[in-house]
């Protein structure tokens, strides 16, 4: 039999890291406005952060990351009294996809999050700089790195920034040279309802509930989110609990029996089962995961 290979197209090349940070900010830290000539993200693993992008203010939570594309002012400051954890990556890369990224701020979901920790675990093999030196202008590569490890902090900032691109992207248009791609236009009364769920994270909400405060019919509110969710609000809303769960968990702060209370559930059974229908596991088997994450990540 003859073969004939097919070759594999890049739609996002990272030519190289500037920096990678993990540090905790001082009440008081800040850092005035700066620009360069590459991109950088900041995602914020704990407490809350006033990023300025442009002109724009924006407080950042737990969870959130924020775009900076090339030559845009930007600063950092620690917010409220919390000392907020902050994750720093900067990276040139011009590929043409990177236009989705510009003004952009999301949630992180886990697989995203589990593939930051990679880029931070990675970047710890890479470099003997430390990363949680905020004004670091320079990266020292570590000789005795492992085998692979400079590939692998690229591959997985790649497929972080591919991932987002698929999770947030509803119809695409590529072009052969630009790949030019349709960004869902931004939608009022859909950011209405997800605030509205987020206020209300830790009580019992019914359709008719939503639909009475966000000022929506039910028709029209199910099929918003079977379009950009493919499930139902309610749904939606226990993965949002769910989710939320999962952050408590790796928090620590609480038991199971608080979190179940804390979230509104009638129960810390029915809880579980709920937990184990959405993930996939128990949240005794996830708080395992998670440890053995970190235990990696840290190697």
């Amino acid at each position: 039999m003859t073969y004939t290979s097919v070759s594999l197209e890049d739609v996002i090349h990272v030519e190289s890291i500037a920096a990678v940070h993990y540090f905790e900010y001082r009440r008081d830290f800040h850092v005035t406005g700066e620009s360069h000539d590459f991109w950088e993200f900041q995602c914020v693993d704990k407490g809350e952060a006033a990023v300025t992008a442009g002109e724009t203010l924006h407080i950042l939570k737990r969870g959130q990351i924020i775009f900076h594309k090339p030559k845009e002012t930007h600063s950092l400051n620690a917010y409220g009294d919390s000392t907020p954890n902050i994750i720093v990556v900067s990276f040139q890369c011009h590929s043409p996809m990177m236009q989705f990224f510009e003004d952009q701020i999301w949630e992180i979901n886990e697989p995203e999050r589990q593939l930051i920790a990679r880029i931070i675990a990675q970047a710890r093999r890479c470099f003997s700089s430390p990363l949680d030196d905020p004004y670091l202008t320079q990266m020292k590569k570590n000789n005795q790195a492992p085998l692979g490890s400079q590939q692998l902090l690229r591959l997985y900032l790649e497929q972080l920034l591919i991932e987002m691109i698929q999770r947030h992207s509803v119809s695409w248009s590529f072009c052969r040279d630009s790949y030019a791609e349709t960004i869902p236009e931004k939608n009022p009364v859909y950011d209405s309802i997800i605030h509205y769920l987020e206020e209300h994270i830790q009580e019992y909400v019914t359709i008719e509930d939503i639909c009475r405060n966000t000022r929506i019919g039910r028709s029209h509110l199910q099929k918003l989110f079977r379009e950009r969710h493919h499930c139902g609000v309610i749904e939606f809303f226990s993965r949002m609990k769910i989710e939320h769960a999962k952050e408590l968990i790796r928090e620590k702060q609480m038991n199971f029996t608080q979190i179940s209370e804390y979230l509104g559930y009638s129960s810390v059974h029915y809880f579980s089962r709920q937990f184990k229908k959405l993930s996939g596991m128990t949240p005794s088997e996830y708080s395992a995961s998670v440890i053995a994450l970190s235990e990696r990540t840290s190697s």
